[in-house]
């Protein structure tokens, strides 16, 4: 009788072990899931903070040169106004897909007015991507590796005469299996009549 009692306690132990082993591995599975998601998330967070920064530079960019035409234009204020119109119309960035500035070599253009002396060039099908230096920690589009990141400015005159321009700075990447973007907006405005 006690090796019948035996036999029934160790296929009993075995079905325990069993049953144990199973809860473990789905509890793990199910914290490995929530992990990977958080990584996800963590990086997804990540690249949708500086898409922003990024999108709000570009809005900065396009403010300093307005306000660079108009500050130190030679002749007078709305002269600086009208070139910096005419900068933008010029560079297509009117266009349905916008334009792009390379701002790489600013700290090299000689005065006087080197904001207004930044290259703007139309996107024409797609626009180019930014480039990450990891040794400046700089975004740009001469040195340093592909970031993922496309910035598009695009320019909407507001009446007439143009005394007003909307500026919509949008920055896309793509991560895991979708496609994103950011728009940052404003409007500037010919601000010394």
């Amino acid at each position: 009788m006690k090796n019948f009692l035996r036999k029934q306690n160790k296929a009993f132990t075995l079905i325990e072990t069993l049953v144990a082993i199973s809860i473990f591995s789905l509890s793990t599975l199910g914290l490995l899931v929530i992990l990977s998601k958080g990584i996800s998330d963590t990086n997804y967070t990540k690249k949708k903070i500086i898409a922003g920064y990024l999108a709000q530079e570009g809005i900065e960019y396009i403010r300093n040169m307005r306000d660079t035409f108009v500050l130190y234009d030679p002749v007078d204020s709305q002269t600086g106004w009208t070139a910096f119109n005419t900068k933008l119309t010029s560079a297509s960035c009117q266009a349905s897909n916008g334009c792009y500035f390379d701002a790489d070599n600013l700290f090299s253009i000689t005065p006087p007015m080197p904001m207004s002396k930044v290259t703007l060039t139309a996107c024409g099908a797609s626009c180019s991507s930014l480039k990450f230096d990891i040794t400046t920690g700089k975004y740009g589009y001469t040195s340093g590796e592909d970031s993922g990141f496309i910035r598009k400015i695009k320019v909407t005159p507001v009446g007439s005469p143009v005394n007003e321009i909307k500026i919509s700075s949008t920055v896309y990447w793509a991560q895991g299996s979708g496609s994103y973007n950011t728009v940052f907006q404003e409007n500037l405005f010919n601000w010394i009549e």
